[in-house]
This record gives structure tokens, C-alpha cells and sequence, in this order.
């Protein structure tokens, strides 16, 4: 059985010549024609959306008709979808998952394999010995995890861990401490890894299959005394594009792209990069619109390619654990620790989510500080949360049609024949529905600025008051912008009963069970298509609205969040989790498994 996580084979010579002029032709074509997204919406007169819409219930209910009930049929659908044997405990686990009601969708737990599925290319040992030899890890012996670092990020994670440590052999967990995944191995690295792991795809005879657990040394002692610890070579090279574009394929457009290293200007933001995952100007495949490895112009639009807070990055691949990552890193997604931990900032109260659709401001709320890296007076027209503040100031994009003067971001492009931007009102438009501001403008002092604000910043942004969870919910629309790396607020979002508008780079681990269109709006990471959206949801005069449907978005995303991203599915994650950790990392994994269906 052939994996579905095998990435592409390398391109032949004829193709690596191609990229560089299929670069130049993308730009030429943005700079000579105004780009058609939306064909068949002059031909047929309906919106995109609606099509989306649509395509997102089908998607949505094959989906659920997958679901499995039985012990039985749960290792079935294991079986025909990962092509291996189930792991040891997958009896125990499917019992954790029954006894808290938890949809049983194989689907579900992708992400999982896309991220473990590497490391059936690695020495069992070698595993072992790289996760105990990191210095901030959680260990599990004998029913028991332990932490030794008191950093808050592992004591939420090892808290979480502990209501599950019952059910785990004994294993080592290196985590990532910082905001910024830490692993982008090179493509042709990991096309190499993947090619040995599709090689231990087996699924041996029941006879044969072993269920035991191997037992590690206790805490005070080295797992491998024989095996030596992987140099792991940080790097902390700026700007973090080049780091992060090795795990592109050598095929992509972002590999041969010039790299920026000028953000003193208005950043170029090229709509033909975005074809591939648009449909006639809408977000309709959130997988490639995250994906930046045929997105070159992204590297001059988001904080975390310009400058990240922090860079310390490995092209070793190691066990290492953490809560997002990109397209291209190779970290093993946790639920971040904001998400088990339910913070009050970050998720509100459930009294506080659940205010009627009825008794909500129909318009768009947004604070939050200028995060997304160190931005400064050189490079903060590149980063993501400046770049949607100024598109929600009414004074700055009514400048924008008058004078045509903007310093980061471009007005929409005329094909979503916006009747507000037609009449040349598109400023005093959005004025009437959007409170978007910063809190904090997060200034750089290193040139001598005032504390706690800047020059550079203050003369295009009004620092608002802060708003709590409680009253950003009281709103209809609820846009959720990438900070250093994913929103921690995105699950609080999700569970209230306003509507979601999501834009991202970054992977967590409850992405396979979302559906977009069905449980939240996803926009493009240009925000090219913000004010798109927004129209088709509000309306503009006598061009009417489509506030039942933003309704009906918001409370199946409310409804599905209260079913599949509880506490307890964290945990059933977890759970699987660490059971596929635990066996990639035996050196008996190629004969282990749970068979006890297939045994009479």
C-alpha cells in the first residue's frame, strides 16, 4: 500500500530550468492584466461562496459517514488507511475514546501520521536516545510522567499528559519551548526518509504480531549508553526564509525565488500565487493556502520570514514536540498549551460564548498587539497583523482610492466588483462595521525609541483599548490574525457563537477535523479577499447580505467544537499520539501491533 505522505519525486533537469521563467511569467501577469478569479460567477450570476458552501456540506457529510462505532471497525479503517497493524493498546485506547463519546473518525488523526510517518526512516535507538537527551522533556516509567524543567509550556503539557500517563509505556518527549517550530529537514532528506519509511509498510501475520512493551531504564540513567546524540547544529540564520524553504520541493517556485532582505518598501503582494487554492477569489483548499512553497511573495508578507522573535532550527530530525508548526517543519504537533489550559484571556467563558446571534453587533471586532516577530522601522510594512489593521482603517484606505497611496497592503482587485469601491466609498464603508486596532505596537527601542511606542508606527496606527474575551463576543465577526505563530484564541472562536474568519501559515493538530465554509470562513493570508467576504456576509445597500448563512457557519462551528475539540479529544489525540510514538521508536516496531480482531 502506497502512503499518502510520500512527497513528490525530484523533477527532472527540463523542469529546474522551467522554474525560474515560470516565476518571471507570474509576475508578468500580475503587473499586465487585472487577474479573472471570477469567470464563472459573471457567467452564471451566483457568488462563489455559495458554491463553496456547498462543497463544504458534501466534504463535511463524507466525512461523518466514515465513522465507526465498533472496536472492530475502528482497527478496519486503521488498517485500510495507514497500511499497518493498529499499535499495542489500540483496544485500550478505543475504550478511552467510547467512554467520553468522542466521534471516531480514522481521518481524524492524520496529522499524526504525517508527522511520525519520517521517523520509520530512523534507528529505533537513535529516537530514543535524541528525545532523552533534550533538556526539556517529559518522561514516562512505569504509569508516571515527570518533567524536570518547571517552564509553564511543559508543566501545562506534562499536566495533560498525566490524565492519560496510565495508559503509556515508558517513553521520552523532547518539547519546544519557544513560539517558533525548531525542525525543517531538507525535501530531498526527508523524500529519502519517507522512501525507507514506505518500506517497513507491512502488515505481518496475526501469529506473529507482538503486543509487549519494551521497558526503558528508570529516570537516572542514559536510555543508550551506546548510541550517540545526533549534533543537532542550530542555525540562526536571518531571514528565517532561508531556512524554511530547504523543506520545499526542489519543483517549487519558493526554491528558486530571489530572497528578500529589503522590507523598507510597500511589500508586492502577487494574486497569481494564489491561484492554486483559490476559487474565483475565495479560499477554497486551506491546505495550499498555508503551503508557501508556491507562494514566493508570502516571504515578504508575513513577520515569522522577515523576523522572527527568536531562530534556532535544526536540519536534524529528532523527536521534538510542539504546539504549531508550518508547511515545511517537521515538529510533532501537542494541543498548545493555551488550548488545555483554557485561559480566560484566550477562550473566554462558555456563559460569555454563548450570546445569541440576535443580540450581537452586526460588524467585525479585532484587538490584539503587533506581534508576528521583531517589527521595526524597516520591516513592519512585511508583517501580517499591520498589514490587516490598516486594511480595516476607513482614513487610510479611502486615501488609498483617492490617492492611491498605501504603505502596506493594495486595494482589491476589480473582480470582486465591490459596489462600495465602485462608488469610490470602500473607506467609509468599512469604517461602518470595523473596530480593528492594535493594543500594543510591540515597538523595537533598539534605535532609541520611547518606551512602549514608536515614531514609525504612531503615524499610521491609533493604539485602541484592550477588550476581553467576553466583549469581542458580543460582535458577529471575529477575524483571527497569525501572531509570532498560530492565534491562541482560534478555539475560543470556535466554541462561541460568532463567525470565525481565519487566516493562516501555521498547523495544528485539530485541522483535519474542521471543514472550512462548514465551521469557520477562511481567507487568504494577502487578505486580498477580506473585504470580498465581508460584503457577501453584510451587504452594501441595496446589494444584500447573507447574515442567516454567517449564522448558520457560527453555530455549526460552535456545535462541532463542543463535539470534537473538547478537553477529552485533546486527550484521545494525545493518546494515539503516544502510543504511534511509542512504537515508531521499538526496535521491534515492525513487528508490533494490536491484532486481537483478526485472532480467534
Amino acid at each position: 500500500m502506497r502512503s499518502a505522505f510520500v512527497p513528490p519525486r525530484r523533477p527532472s533537469d527540463l523542469v529546474r530550468y522551467l522554474i525560474p521563467s515560470l516565476l518571471v511569467a507570474a509576475f508578468l501577469f500580475f503587473y499586465t492584466s487585472d487577474i479573472d478569479f471570477f469567470s464563472s460567477r459573471l457567467a452564471t450570476g451566483s457568488h462563489p461562496i455559495d458554491s463553496l458552501i456547498r462543497a463544504a456540506e458534501k466534504s463535511f457529510t463524507d466525512t461523518l459517514a466514515k465513522e465507526t462505532f465498533t472496536l472492530a471497525d475502528a482497527a478496519t479503517a486503521y488498517r485500510e488507511r495507514r497500511g499497518r497493524h493498529p499499535p499495542p493498546g489500540f483496544d485500550a485506547w478505543h475504550k478511552f475514546a467510547a467512554e467520553r463519546n468522542a466521534i471516531v473518525v480514522e481521518d481524524f488523526w492524520d496529522q499524526i501520521y504525517n508527522d511520525l510517518e519520517p521517523f520509520w526512516g530512523l534507528k529505533p535507538a537513535r529516537i530514543r536516545k535524541d528525545a532523552w537527551d533534550f533538556e526539556m522533556r517529559i518522561s514516562v516509567r512505569n504509569g508516571k510522567a515527570t518533567a524536570e524543567s518547571d517552564w509553564f509550556w511543559t508543566q501545562i503539557w506534562l499536566h495533560m499528559i498525566r490524565t492519560i500517563e496510565h495508559l503509556l509505556p515508558d517513553m521520552d518527549l523532547a518539547l519546544n519551548a519557544m513560539d517558533e517550530p525548531r525542525m525543517v529537514v531538507p525535501w530531498e532528506e526527508m523524500k529519502d526518509l519517507m522512501d525507507l519509511a514506505e518500506e517497513t509498510r507491512t502488515m505481518p501475520d496475526a501469529r506473529g504480531v507482538i503486543s509487549d512493551w519494551a521497558k526503558r531504564p528508570g529516570l537516572g540513567r542514559d536510555v543508550e549508553p551506546d548510541e550517540k546524540t545526533t549534533d543537532k547544529a542550530w542555525e540562526h540564520t536571518r531571514p528565517y526564509w532561508l531556512i524554511a524553504r530547504r523543506g520545499c520541493p526542489n519543483s517549487s517556485l519558493t526554491r528558486h525565488a530571489r530572497t528578500l532582505r529589503n522590507f523598507t518598501r510597500t511589500p508586492m503582494i502577487a494574486s497569481p500565487f494564489s491561484l492554486s487554492h483559490m476559487h474565483h477569489g475565495f479560499v477554497a483548499n486551506t491546505t495550499l493556502a498555508a503551503d508557501f512553497c508556491n507562494q514566493p511573495d508570502l516571504q515578504a508578507l508575513n513577520g515569522i520570514f522577515v523576523e522572527p522573535l527568536s531562530v534556532s532550527a535544526t536540519k536534524v530530525l529528532f523527536p521534538m514536540f510542539g504546539g504549531s508548526k508550518l508547511a515545511v517543519n517537521n515538529d510533532i504537533l501537542l494541543p498548545a498549551p493555551m488550548y488545555w489550559s483554557a485561559e480566560e484571556r484566550f477562550m473566554g467563558t462558555e456563559e460569555d460564548a454563548a450570546i445569541r446571534w440576535e443580540d450581537k453587533l452586526d460588524g467585525v471586532i479585532w484587538r490584539g498587539v503587533a506581534t508576528g516577530g521583531k517589527n521595526t522601522a524597516h520591516n513592519w510594512r512585511s508583517f501580517q497583523r499591520h498589514r490587516f489593521v490598516a486594511m480595516n482603517n476607513g482614513s487610510a484606505v479611502s486615501m488609498a482610492e483617492k490617492e492611491g497611496r498605501v504603505e502596506n497592503f493594495v486595494l482589491p482587485a476589480n473582480g470582486y466588483e465591490l459596489r462600495a469601491q465602485e462608488n469610490k466609498q470602500l473607506g467609509e464603508w468599512v469604517e461602518q462595521w470595523s473596530d480593528v486596532r492594535f493594543v500594543d505596537l510591540m515597538c523595537d527601542t533598539a534605535d532609541g525609541e520611547k518606551e512602549g511606542g514608536c515614531d514609525y508606527a504612531e503615524r499610521f496606527f491609533q493604539v485602541g483599548w484592550g477588550m476581553t474575551m467576553a466583549e469581542q463576543f458580543g460582535y458577529k465577526y471575529l477575524p483571527d490574525i497569525d501572531g509570532n505563530s498560530f492565534s491562541g484564541r482560534y478555539l475560543g472562536f470556535l466554541r462561541s457563537t460568532s463567525l470565525p474568519i481565519k487566516a493562516t501559515l501555521w498547523r495544528e493538530w485539530h485541522d483535519s477535523r474542521l471543514t472550512a465554509w462548514k465551521h469557520f470562513v477562511p481567507m487568504d493570508n494577502r487578505y486580498g479577499d477580506w473585504y470580498g467576504i465581508m460584503e457577501y456576509f453584510l451587504g452594501y445597500e441595496d446589494k444584500g447580505g447573507h447574515d442567516e448563512i454567517a449564522k448558520r457557519i457560527a453555530l455549526g462551528g460552535r456545535e462541532w467544537a463542543h463535539r470534537v475539540l473538547r478537553r477529552e479529544d485533546m486527550q484521545i489525540y494525545v493518546l494515539r499520539l503516544l502510543l504511534e510514538y511509542a512504537r515508531v521508536s521499538d526496535d521491534k516496531r515492525e513487528q508490533m501491533g494490536w491484532v486481537e480482531d483478526l485472532v480467534e
